[in-house]
Parts: structure tokens; sequence; C-alpha cells
């Protein structure tokens, strides 16, 4: 693998900003809140009714809204405030762990009014997404971009660490306590965005046509690199994708509680974040597209390995490396799509991207609670993982510029 090591200044340059600090810090807690909130109603929802297509259902309702309104959320970025957008949509989704703390209260004898907030929830991050992504581009200037990426990833990455393992503990402790921390913790986030200086930002100012809403699509599809590099990671984590079934794993095949569901969901981050961390001081300076095929066809080769193992230490062994290796795979893509987008932009190709992401995770999601209903939870695991290893094959044969892919800060 070519990375180049650079020094420990360099290596912190994004935080040297004040507002990406902000920033970093506020993606951090959000998303611990939202890992809090998925552990809770996962195994909530599994302990109500003990069948996992429901727990795809999960992931079906909050995919949806991003790509309902894909064409809404990606203008919305470009043509107004990022921070607000953003600050907003967090207190909506505080909103929503609210409602299911109201829910929890009142007693659940279906799961249908978890599944109607966590629509809501959806469309809070339908609209958070596209601006958070573009947003932190316009907090740091083009030459920490790089470095930027690898420590937003972290945020992201610490938070899922740990926010599955504190919402196991306090699932443990109530669902309510749960709900009632998550909301805390995302009210604070909106205040921490709403204390960042408004940035620079190049909004679009050409009247809304379809073909300005589409433009995102447009610069996709004219970027065959980009094109390759987001549908790459769009087949492979769809087919290979085995969250969803974590609480069948905790609970029926390694025999683990709460708890060890929160172990089991935090461990793709502990080697998501190891990566995340030395990328930061060992930026990819060559080999980009190799290294990203390289790394689907591990992720695939990982979730066969969990898929059959049996041993809890091993299971949690094979979700860091399947972490590890997809950590590559959304450095080199997010790099991609901020280096190379205009910034005017940048707001409809990450809403594409983000429909792209979630189609990944959340049908993804849905994929494997439909084939555990079918053929049982170990062999749609499996398959799935054999699945995305061809799927490389694929995408290395139809698209050959991604292969030849080098660097990650230009036209190669």
């Amino acid at each position: 693998m070519t990375a180049e090591q650079i020094s420990p200044d360099q290596r912190y340059a994004a935080f040297r900003h004040k507002a990406f600090l902000s920033y970093w810090t506020a993606r951090f807690l959000g998303t611990f809140a939202t890992m809090i909130v998925s552990v809770a109603v996962g195994w909530q929802i599994y302990d109500l009714t003990r069948d996992p297509f429901d727990l795809g259902i999960v992931g079906i309702v909050q995919f949806l809204p991003s790509l309902l309104l894909v064409l809404v959320t990606g203008a919305v970025a470009d043509r107004f405030g990022r921070r607000l957008i953003m600050a907003l949509s967090t207190l909506i989704e505080a909103g929503c762990a609210l409602a299911l703390l109201a829910l929890t209260l009142h007693g659940l004898v279906s799961p249908l009014p978890i599944f109607a907030v966590l629509a809501l929830f959806g469309v809070a991050r339908a609209f958070f997404g596209p601006a958070s992504s573009s947003l932190f581009a316009n907090l740091v200037p083009p030459e920490d971009f790089a470095n930027a990426i690898a420590w937003n990833s972290s945020a992201w990455q610490t938070a899922t660490i740990v926010g599955p393992v504190a919402g196991g503990l306090l699932y443990g402790l109530s669902a309510e306590i749960a709900y009632a921390t998550a909301a805390i913790l995302m009210a604070v986030a909106a205040l921490l965005i709403f204390t960042i200086p408004k940035p620079a930002q190049q909004s679009a100012t050409d009247k809304p046509t379809m073909e300005t809403l589409f433009g995102g699509f447009r610069y996709i599809w004219s970027e065959k690199i980009v094109l390759g590099a987001i549908s790459l990671d769009l087949f492979a984590v769809l087919l290979s994708g085995a969250s969803a079934l974590l609480p069948v794993y905790a609970r029926d095949i390694l025999e683990l509680g709460p708890w060890g569901l929160g172990l089991l969901r935090s461990a793709p981050s502990v080697g998501a974040i190891c990566v995340a961390i030395w990328l930061a001081g060992h930026p990819i300076r060559n080999h980009a597209g190799v290294i990203m095929l390289g790394a689907a066809a591990s992720f695939g080769a990982c979730t066969v390995l969990f898929g059959l193992s049996t041993i809890t230490w091993l299971s949690i062994v094979a979700l860091a490396l399947l972490g590890a290796t997809d950590m590559f795979s959304v450095y080199i893509r997010e790099t991609l799509i901020q280096l190379w987008t205009p910034d005017d932009l940048r707001g409809r190709v990450n809403a594409v991207n983000q429909v792209f992401v979630g189609a990944s995770n959340e049908v993804g999601e849905f994929r494997a609670g439909t084939m555990a209903a079918l053929i049982g939870t170990v062999p749609a695991v499996v398959v799935g993982g054999v699945g995305a290893i061809a799927v490389v094959g694929l995408w290395a044969y139809l698209f050959p510029a991604l292969r030849k892919v080098r660097h990650l800060n230009g036209r190669n």
C-alpha cells in the first residue's frame, strides 16, 4: 500500500480550524446518540416480534426519505445555509428520540408506531446528510481536505465504537433511559452546530429547473471514476451488510445479551477508526483505485468469516477487520467527491451519494432481513459476502479507469 508519512503537525491540520473542531464535536455527539437509538430500537423490536424481517424494515423506512427527496435535499443544501439545515435536522432527530421515549412509556404492542417515528427520523437524515457532507468542505482549505475527511470519519467511527456499547448498557437499565439520553445529546449537538461561524459558500444562483435539480446525477454519470467508486460501495455493502442481523447473532447464535449486541455493533468501528487515524498520518498517495478494490474484496471475505463464526472472539475480530477494510473505501470515495466536485454542486452530488450509501446500508439491512427470513440467518450473511467479492471482480472489469486511479488530489 502506497502512503506518505507526514509530520505530527500536519496530522492534525484540520483541527487548526476552530470551525472544524466544533463541527467534529457535534458530529461525534449526534452520531453517538444515533447509535444509542439504533441499538435500542433493534433490541426493542426484536424483543417485541422476534422476526428478523422487522429488523430489515427498520432500515428501509429510514432510507426511503433519502431516495424520495434526493432532488430536494441536495438543491436545498446548495441554495441555503448548510449550517442551519444541519442544526435544524439534528433538532428534529432529538424530537424523534423523545417520541420513541413517549411511545415506550405508553407501552408498545406493535412495531408500527416505531416505524412511523423512524420514517420522520429518515426525513431529518435526508436533509442532514448533504448539508453536513458539504459543510465541512467549506470549513477547511483544499490542502487540508484529505486530513479533514480522515478525522471526520473518525468522529463517526469513534461514536459508533462507544455509542452501541452505551446503548446496550443504557437499554439494559431501561429503554426510557436510552432514548432520553439520546435526545439530550442530539440537542447539545444542535447547539454546537449553531456556534460554527457562518462559512463561505458558493451557493447555486441559477433558477431551479429539472436540469439543475438533476445536476448531481449528471455530474456523477460524467465522472466515471466517481461513478465507479460510489456504485462499488453501493453493491458491495448492499450484498454483504449484516448489521441488521446482529440482534439475531447476539441473542440466538452467540447467546449474548444487550451489552453483547452493543459490542458487536462497535467492533467494525474499532477497526475503522484505527485505519482512519493511520490515514490521517499516512494519506494515500498512489494506487488508490487498486487499494479501494482490494479493500472491497476483503470486506466481503470478512463478512463470510463473521457469518460462519460461532465463537464470540472470532466474530468480533471478523467485524473489526470488516470495518478496517471498509474505511479505506470510505476515505477514497469521500476524498474523490469532495476534491473533484465544484462547491455549488456539492450538495446535489452529496445527496446522490447519500442515496447510494443509504441504499447500501438500509436497503442492505432489508436484504439481509428478508434473506434471513427465507433461507436462514447464517446463509444470508455468507451468500452476501460471496456476492460482494464477485461484485469487485465485475467492477474491476467494468470500470478500468477506477482500477487505474493513482492519486486523489486531482484528475489522474
